[in-house]
């Protein structure tokens, strides 16, 4: 993988601090190379010999040392350094009588290597160096008896040494400074020029909203000029402030802000402020991102228009299904009576032609009324005006009047019907009529849908809270696709033929009645084979463990005690 390349700046501070390694490894071995000079030159030429020519030969190893450990850059390898330093001023103090020998420059050496390497804590770490040199040297010279050897040229020339190296420490510690001066200048005109270059504008605010600096390209609708003068909330519209003041203290307290909000001076228009908080050493600072969000404002708006009106005529849908249904009810029920009384021949015979056309009549009217009761339900429901009348019950009681109504139909059709009820009570709170209409549209459709011959089985159990009603058929069964959308009014599934039996309320109906009371409907089917509608609600009074698998009962048995 290739390394991605750095910016000019940062090439810059890395040939800058390449720069400053060579110089400060110049400077040590520029010294190395000077005190070795000494040490040899007195010895030869002086006669020095003895600690004082080891105590300046002392000197040239953290010189030679800091060749090495300058390239590193490291600053443990650089405290090291200063170490050694100390080390080697203690050493020549030590030899040569301390601050009264003719050494006493080289004391002051390690404070002139802290200037050199930059830092203030190894500046620091010199000075320290410098006070147990001194300290150490002047115990030393008291042991041995008092002041060091007279040697003026060779104090003279260790002296000029030492103002020189240090003079040399200052000029590379004043460059490395204007070097890192200038390094973050530019790494500050880098970052505000890549603020400037965003596509938005960048502020930076006081927690006050008083704006410090601007970078970017502004919204039309908010420009820069104000803002320095007025500041950012008296920029926005007056109804939008609060929302902005929220935004900033949520910021203030670490999490990101976000508005929408209005300009003051374009009311049409959006802006999209996104604000964070920076941490300064004058006080806590944040920083605004802002965007034009007019377009996406506008989205918003038509989307939510669009969807009040969506709302609305799902409304007016509902309320006309249930005003029309409420009012065809009326005269329905007028042609269900006079259909029934020419049936019954209550005012005297009439052809059997009529007898057959009444008959045609009553029992369209009939199935009428129960697609106008299926929708008026649904409307209510959709419309959540449906309220369920809850009252205690025998669960078993609604479903053998179901399967009651249900059976004519079963029986006309050569289809057998039957149901595995509990010989126990099953006492539930729920709609009584809600229940009972669950009942009938389930075993409606088992008995519409499976053919001559085939079995409709009624299953009514209570697990735990729940009651459970399965209505299982050998029908013709759903085909997988067609499951999912079961349940919805007016889906319906399977060959045309089939679809014309039905309206696609009677699953919707279920399912909703069973969502009303807290429930959950589900549907198992295999093509030709068959279908299983599972209802269960949270409505049973008295909950029973479900049975154990394989049909075993457990019967607790009473514990026997020692007397018995």
């Amino acid at each position: 993988m290739n390394a991605l390349p750095r910016s000019e700046p940062t090439q810059s501070a890395a040939r800058a601090g390449a720069g400053d390694r060579a110089a400060l490894a110049a400077w040590h071995a520029g010294w190395a190379l000077a005190a070795a000079l000494l040490a040899f030159g007195a010895r030869w030429i002086g006669g020095v010999d003895g600690p004082v020519f080891y105590s300046v030969l002392a000197m040239v190893v953290p010189g030679l040392i800091g060749l090495n450990l300058i390239k590193h850059d490291a600053f443990r390898d650089r405290m090291i350094l200063m170490g050694v330093w100390g080390m080697a001023a203690l050493t020549t103090a030590a030899l040569s009588g301390g601050l009264t020998g003719p050494l006493a420059g080289f004391v002051f050496l390690p404070l002139a290597a802290g200037i050199a390497l930059g830092a203030p804590r190894l500046v620091q770490t010199g000075a320290l160096g410098v006070g147990v040199a001194a300290v150490g040297g002047l115990a030393t010279s008291l042991m041995m008896g008092g002041i060091g050897p007279h040697l003026p040229a060779l104090a003279a020339l260790s002296a000029v040494l030492t103002a020189a190296a240090a003079a040399l420490a200052v000029r590379l510690s004043w460059r490395q400074r204007e070097r890192r001066m200038a390094s973050a200048e530019a790494e500050v005109r880098r970052v505000e020029a890549l603020m400037a270059a965003q596509p938005g504008l960048t502020l930076i605010l006081e927690p006050s909203g008083r704006v410090l600096a601007a970078y970017g390209a502004p919204p039309a609708s908010l420009p820069v000029d104000p803002l320095f003068e007025q500041g950012l909330v008296a920029a926005i519209h007056a109804p939008d402030r609060p929302r902005l003041l929220a935004a900033m203290d949520r910021a203030l307290n670490g999490h990101e802000g976000a508005a929408t909000l209005a300009p003051r001076l374009a009311l049409d228009r959006r802006v999209q402020l996104v604000l964070r908080r920076l941490d300064d050493p004058a006080g806590p600072r944040l920083i605004a991102q802002t965007f034009d969000a007019t377009a996406q404002y506008a989205r918003e708006l038509g989307l939510e228009v669009a969807r009040n009106e969506a709302e609305a005529r799902e409304r007016g849908k509902t309320r006309f299904l249930a005003n029309m249904s409420h009012e065809l009810r009326t005269p329905l029920n007028a042609v269900l009576g006079f259909s029934d009384i020419m049936r019954q021949r209550l005012f005297g015979p009439i052809p059997d032609r009529y007898a057959e056309y009444a008959d045609n009549i009553h029992q369209a009217g009939g199935h009428l009324l129960d697609l106008i009761n299926d929708l008026l339900d649904v409307s209510k429901i959709e419309a959540e005006r449906y309220t369920l009348a809850v009252e205690k019950f025998d669960a078993r009681e609604v479903i053998s009047d179901a399967m009651a109504l249900v059976r004519v139909n079963a029986d006309e059709k050569g289809v057998s019907l039957s149901g595995v009820l509990s010989p126990d009570t099953m006492e539930v709170s729920a709609d009584r009529r809600a229940l009972k209409q669950i009942a009938l549209n389930l075993l409606s459709n088992a008995v519409k849908f499976t053919p001559e011959g085939g079995a409709v089985t009624v299953t009514v159990d209570v697990i735990g809270p729940y009651l459970e009603i399965i209505v299982a058929d050998t029908g013709v069964g759903i085909a997988p696709e067609d499951v999912q959308r079961l349940g919805r009014p007016f889906e319906q599934a399977g060959a045309p033929e089939q679809r014309r039996q039905g309206t696609g309320l009677g699953l919707s109906l279920v399912r909703a009645f069973t969502e009303l009371h807290g429930g959950r409907m589900s549907i198992e089917s295999t093509l030709g084979e068959g279908t299983a509608v599972t209802v269960r609600m949270p409505v049973a009074l008295v909950a029973r463990a479900p049975a154990p698998e394989g049909g075993a009962e457990i019967i607790q048995l009473p514990v026997a005690t020692n007397g018995g």
